[in-house]
């Protein structure tokens, strides 16, 4: 599927793998682009769900807004621009990394 970044600071992040809103360990940064790399690498909604350690969902409260886990702190935060009425292919825009849970 289709990247995009929504968010200038993880474009920079994802371009330099240097940030200074992202204060983010080695192991999440690499995280990061190893779940960037397999975004863009899916053919579809399904694939993404078959790799269980991303823990893809949908986030409560969000109409259109999911999530991927880097490490058990940190989660990746997308909106997808659905290409097709079952919603399965889409452009996935890459809106931030949050703390997961406070943790």
């Amino acid at each position: 599927m289709e990247i995009t970044f929504n968010n200038k600071k993880l474009k920079t992040l994802y371009e330099t793998g240097q940030c200074n809103k992202y204060k983010l360990d080695k192991n999440t940064k690499e995280s990061f682009f190893e779940v960037v790399a397999i975004l863009e690498s899916s053919k579809d909604i399904h694939d993404l769900w078959k790799i269980r350690s991303l823990n893809f969902e949908k986030l409560k409260g969000f109409k259109n807004r999911y999530s991927v886990r880097l490490s058990s702190k940190w989660r990746l935060e997308m909106t997808i621009d659905w290409q097709n009425e079952i919603m399965t292919v889409g452009i996935i825009n890459l809106e931030d990394i949050s703390n997961h849970y406070g943790g």
